[in-house]
């Protein structure tokens, strides 16, 4: 399972031609069967793009079945089962698709899983794209030969992930600062091997319904097709009961994680649980995160821990929002030798910036930079759906895109400070190093949150 750390930057798709500031004008509507439908009309290109969402991601995964949510995402296009229209197999759903020229794409996160659709907007094209693509949703016939050869292919891919420093040491990281909530939970072999054809067919029977669908539409329709497409795509899907509240994520722990391994360099992760997506905060740590360590060679990490003394090639920091706290998390590797340097010099620069803050010359730089940067990723259909389903699976505002800029601008020092203050806290902060060889790793110090071994004389 792969993550991506660091502060989403939204496009605004195909208004690149137009001024950042442009009004982006989202229609939205609840379906009678509880469906969520956001809508945006571009007749600039004969295109429609679709995104269907659902709360059926990774975190949903039953005890002991961690890789379901992807494996039932990944079983959507196997086959179709009998209907209107028949049943198809594997091959016939894709050939479907590319006959009319449609692309899809199916896939799960942390939070939600679905699929997503760009077809020709010209009914002939787009009809078919859409009723293959509400019968992939609605009956997926889950063949158990097709289940065997994905089991097969993430279990190759699980094993070839445990050879890698930086893949081992993201699931210790997860594991160090989730422990037991579901956001630690990874695809491991023995756990995809348990899945069976019923725990798929009961995950989707759970998970992909109508009542819980957030549908995102882009392109060249009217009004009046989305709503007739909308209710088509939730159709055949059921009302689904109450899912099961997941448990809240606990308090940071803290603490010192070091995994021996040949890598010539040591791969350091240290963070902790800190932001919910939709939280208050998250533009004052946006801005608060460029200067610390996400504006690349601006940054202060880069500047301390490469620029002054060469202790790595890249570093950096980034928040991940989720739909409970997602983490807060700085990166780097390093020689070996280099190790405990560089993480003396990490800390001591994150430590500096939670105490003074950033600067005034950095506030402007940053925002400068965050502002000016947002017209280069307004380039296409594919980011704007992308980001309209982040609004509204996770219910942002509809005028979130259209404010970014100003609540950048908007941003103060003491903003920064405050925002950092209630986030991130170093106590708090689990480390994972993996690279050390095993005496280096055995003789290190514990943690300096875990408490001193008792000692005889």
């Amino acid at each position: 399972m792969k993550k991506y750390f660091g502060i989403l930057f939204v496009s605004l798709g195909f208004l690149a031609s137009a001024p950042a500031s442009a009004a982006l004008q989202i229609q939205s509507w609840n379906q009678p069967d509880g469906a969520r439908v956001l809508f945006v009309a571009n007749h600039s290109i004969p295109m429609l793009d679709v995104s269907v969402q659902f709360d059926a991601g990774q975190r949903r995964d039953p005890a002991g079945r961690a890789g379901l949510a992807e494996l039932t995402a990944a079983s959507l296009t196997r086959g179709v089962a009998g209907g209107q229209g028949g049943e198809l197999s594997e091959a016939q759903v894709l050939d479907g698709f590319a006959d009319v020229a449609a692309e899809q794409h199916a896939g799960a996160g942390q939070d939600r899983a679905g699929v997503k659709l760009r077809t020709l907007s010209s009914p002939a094209e787009r009809d078919v794209a859409l009723g293959l693509l509400a019968r992939m949703l609605a009956h997926p016939s889950f063949p158990q030969a097709g289940l065997e050869r994905d089991k097969a292919l993430a279990i190759s891919g699980i094993r070839e992930e445990l050879t890698k420093p930086e893949a081992i040491a993201e699931k210790a990281f997860m594991a160090a600062i989730y422990g037991s909530h579901p956001y630690a939970q990874d695809a491991g072999e023995a756990s995809v091997q348990a899945i069976t054809r019923d725990d798929v067919v009961a995950f989707h029977r759970a998970h992909y319904v109508a009542n819980r669908a957030v549908i995102v539409l882009i392109g060249d329709i009217t009004p009046d097709q989305a709503r007739q497409i909308a209710a088509g795509l939730t159709r055949d899907l059921p009302q689904g009961a109450a899912l099961s509240a997941l448990p809240e994520v606990a308090a940071p722990r803290g603490g010192e994680t070091r995994i021996a391994h040949p890598a010539s360099q040591s791969h350091i992760l240290i963070g902790a649980p800190a932001i919910r997506r939709g939280d208050n905060d998250f533009f004052a740590l946006t801005v608060g995160n460029y200067i610390l360590g996400g504006g690349g060679f601006v940054s202060r990490l880069t500047d301390e821990v490469r620029e002054k003394r060469g202790l790595t090639y890249s570093v950096y920091s980034g928040f991940s929002p989720l739909a409970q706290p997602g983490p807060f998390q700085i990166g780097l590797q390093t020689k070996k030798e280099q190790t405990g340097e560089a993480l003396q010099v990490v800390r001591a620069t994150l430590d500096k910036f939670l105490k003074d803050g950033p600067t005034a010359a950095e506030m402007k730089a940053a925002k400068d930079n965050l502002t000016g940067g947002f017209a280069l990723r307004i380039d296409s259909n594919a980011k704007l759906l992308e980001n309209i389903a982040v609004i509204g699976f996770y219910g942002l505002p509809l005028d979130y895109l259209d404010r970014w800029i100003d609540q950048v601008r908007n941003v103060s020092v003491s903003d920064v400070r405050a925002a950092f203050r209630r986030h991130v806290h170093p106590e708090q902060l689990a480390t994972v190093i993996v690279g050390e060889d095993a005496q280096a790793a055995l003789a290190a110090s514990p943690a300096p949150a875990a408490p001193a071994a008792p000692t005889s004389k």
